[in-house]
């Protein structure tokens, strides 16, 4: 692991190799969690790439071990530029990038304002208009009554169907949301909130796959829909029987799924 201080605050980042010594030169793909989670989500995916690629994972501001941030000119412009800030601490240049919930925001975000950056584009359950996004107006209220542990609690029906992910993995993601800076959580919604990117899609000239979970609660599957529409060339693929949480409790579909985007794009 190692730390990254960039303006108001620091991030905790990691890169996992495990490619072999005849895998010259491997790509890099650079994953990106949602508001609550952190790096650890997308342990399960590992298997799926790390024998081709390097891994390049970190927390966001405020999650997991990187500093919580005052909400000061935090906006998809400053959050974009944590990302590429990570990836230079990496000595990385261009990668495939894959983010879920507000990480999918942030890294077509990214790929937009520097595409030569970017070799593809993996959103998973993430939104092209932030105000398209429902049942969250009521998460102030939640963290100012309940606390943390409260607004944990009640946002992981909005995650997971009831036998969707183990009784130790429910544990132990209700406890990570839980450990989220609040001040940090609700900076991060209004960005999100406040992010539209729409106008911009047609212009998107990177390969681009969109995972989205049939029964999300904040996204529902037209606005997705609308995004693959807008996108020329997008692979769309809808999951059925899952919610929010769909990269960690279906990681091993998704993580296949994107191994066989990057192989069929001719990228891996």
């Amino acid at each position: 692991m190692a730390m990254l201080t960039v303006p108001g605050g620091t991030l905790d980042w990691s890169m996992a190799d495990l490619t072999p010594p005849w895998v010259t030169e491997p790509e890099v793909v650079v994953v990106h969690h949602g508001i609550g989670a952190n790096r650890h989500v997308f342990d399960d995916w590992l298997p799926a790439l790390i024998g081709r690629y390097r891994v390049l994972r970190f927390d966001m501001r405020g999650h997991g071990g990187s500093a919580p941030s005052d909400g000061a000119g935090l906006d998809m412009e400053r959050l974009a530029a944590d990302l590429f800030a990570v990836m230079d601490s990496a000595g990385v240049e261009r990668a495939h990038l894959v983010g879920e919930s507000i990480g999918g925001t942030i890294v077509l975000a990214a790929a937009l304002w520097a595409p030569e950056r970017v070799c593809s584009l993996t959103v998973s359950n993430g939104a092209h208009v932030g105000a398209s996004i429902q049942s969250v107006q009521h998460w102030r209220e939640i963290i100012d009554t309940r606390g943390m542990d409260g607004w944990s609690a009640h946002m992981m029906a909005g995650r997971f169907h009831p036998g969707a992910i183990s009784d130790e993995q429910w544990r132990w993601f209700e406890a990570q949301q839980a450990t989220a800076c609040p001040r940090t959580v609700l900076a991060l919604l209004a960005a999100l909130m406040g992010a539209d990117l729409a106008d911009r899609l047609a212009g998107l000239a990177l390969p681009v796959m969109l995972l989205h979970p049939d029964g999300s609660p904040f996204i529902p599957v037209p606005v997705i829909a609308d995004f693959h529409a807008q996108v020329r060339g997008s692979r769309l693929h809808v999951i059925g029987n899952a919610r929010h949480g769909l990269p960690f409790s279906h990681a091993a579909l998704c993580s296949g799924l994107l191994a066989g985007f990057l192989k069929e794009v001719g990228l891996g």
